[in-house]
C-alpha cells in the first residue's frame, strides 16, 4: 500500500535486547576512583609519624586511641585534652565504651616524658590493658 509519496517508509532499525555495558563500566570505574580517593580520608585522627617495629595488627573494634603529637599535645581519639584533665576524661571514656584496651599512638618525634606521663595516667586510672601502636618495618623477614 503506497503512502503519500513514500514519506512514511519503515526505516526503523531492528530492536536489540542487549544491555549497553559501556555505561555500566563507566559508572563502576567512577565509583572505584571515588572510593580510592575517600578511603584514606576516612581513617581520620591526628597525623603523627609512628615509629617502626615488629608488630601484630590491632583488632578491629571500638578501640580508644590516645595520640601524642610531636608538639606534645594529647588527644583522646580526635579530641584534644591537657595532661591535667587526661586521667578523668580517659576514665570516663573508657567506662562509657566498655572497651578492654587503650592504644597509645606516639609520634616518633614526641618527647618520651609526655608519652610516659600518658601511660602513667592510664595506669592511675586503673586501665591496665594498654597497647603501643607502631608501624611495621618494611623489608624485614621473620
Amino acid at each position: 500500500m503506497a503512502r503519500f509519496g513514500g514519506l512514511y517508509e519503515d526505516r526503523s532499525l531492528p530492536l536489540t535486547a542487549d544491555i549497553n555495558l559501556i555505561n555500566l563500566v563507566d559508572v563502576a570505574f567512577t565509583l572505584l576512583v571515588i572510593f580510592m580517593i575517600t578511603a584514606p580520608i576516612l581513617q581520620g585522627g591526628v597525623e603523627v609519624q609512628i615509629p617502626k617495629a615488629e608488630v601484630a595488627p590491632i583488632p578491629a573494634s571500638d578501640a580508644i586511641v590516645v595520640t601524642v603529637d610531636r608538639e606534645g599535645v594529647v588527644y583522646i581519639d580526635d579530641a584534644s585534652v591537657t595532661l591535667d584533665e587526661f586521667k578523668a576524661v580517659i576514665r570516663d571514656v573508657w567506662t562509657q565504651r566498655g572497651t578492654p584496651a587503650v592504644y597509645v599512638r606516639g609520634d616518633e618525634a614526641a618527647a618520651y616524658g609526655i608519652v610516659l606521663k600518658v601511660i602513667a595516667a592510664l595506669k592511675a586510672a586503673e586501665i591496665e590493658a594498654v597497647g603501643l601502636v607502631a608501624e611495621p618495618e618494611v623489608g624485614r623477614r621473620r
